[in-house]
């Protein structure tokens, strides 16, 4: 079985037997993909208690980055080759999925490509280390801003550098620009368009999903970011709370 779902931020409650009662037939041969923000952010006790809560899951969890993840720590796990792509293994079956990658699921064809551009950065980046960073947030949280702070935060590697853009093109073209599903964390700029009505603006990674979107041969998009579940057409589905079986 393989299964798909939005956002977590660290918090995993949708994991229970309670909300996720299917897992009883399942094991770590089947799947459930998170398309971005799994919430990967610290060495906190709290996030070390969820990993070894989800080390104990039949399944295996997948997850493809997304704007709200520690690329710091990430940057730091060593890159190792699973299923046909390049993956870092947070434990052993909570697997991240790198940028630009196909993998081979159950006999189905994923391509994956996690990044985000966040948008509650409007006011500002703060930088970590300024002496008067203290001051500075209690402002910030004072006049009820939009900020991040660098590297506690936010990570600039939040949107794709220029290699994986390539990578991702390279991958594609050598799979004859198919596959089965492709997993994001947002969405293409005439999706989300859509989505929202026209009302977003488009940035480089929604337009070079957008070009994948029109000359990839595919079956199903899914993709997390937006905090909705809604299928935005018969190829296309946000993912936030529910967890879908797809296979």
């Amino acid at each position: 079985m393989i299964f798909v779902t939005g956002d977590c931020h660290g918090d995993y409650h949708k994991f229970n037997e309670a909300n996720f009662p299917q897992q009883k037939e399942m094991d770590r041969e089947d799947y459930v993909v998170v398309c971005g923000d799994f919430g990967y952010l610290d060495e906190s006790k709290e996030q070390e208690w969820w990993l070894k809560w989800l080390e104990q899951k039949n399944f295996t969890l997948l997850f493809v980055d997304g704007n709200h993840e520690n690329f710091d720590m990430l940057a730091g796990l060593p890159i190792e080759e699973w299923r046909g792509g390049k993956v870092q293994f947070i434990r052993e079956n909570v697997i991240r999925l790198m940028r630009g990658q196909m993998f081979t699921l159950q006999g189905k064809k994923f391509f994956t490509f996690g990044g985000a551009r966040s948008h509650d950065t409007r006011d500002g980046i703060l930088e970590r280390d300024d002496p008067d960073l203290i001051s500075k947030v209690k402002l910030m949280e004072k006049q009820g801003a939009l900020y991040r702070i660098r590297h506690l935060t936010w990570w600039e590697e939040e949107m794709p550098s220029e290699e994986e853009y390539e990578e991702g093109l390279i991958c594609l073209k050598e799979n004859h620009w198919e596959c089965d599903s492709i997993i994001t964390h947002c969405a293409p700029s005439g999706v989300q368009a859509e989505l929202f009505a026209g009302k977003t603006e488009p940035d480089d990674l929604t337009r070079y999903l957008e070009i994948i979107r029109k000359r990839c041969s595919y079956q199903r998009w899914y993709f997390g970011h937006y905090h909705w579940d809604e299928a935005v057409d018969d190829r296309h589905t946000a993912l936030y709370k529910h967890i879908l079986h797809i296979n």
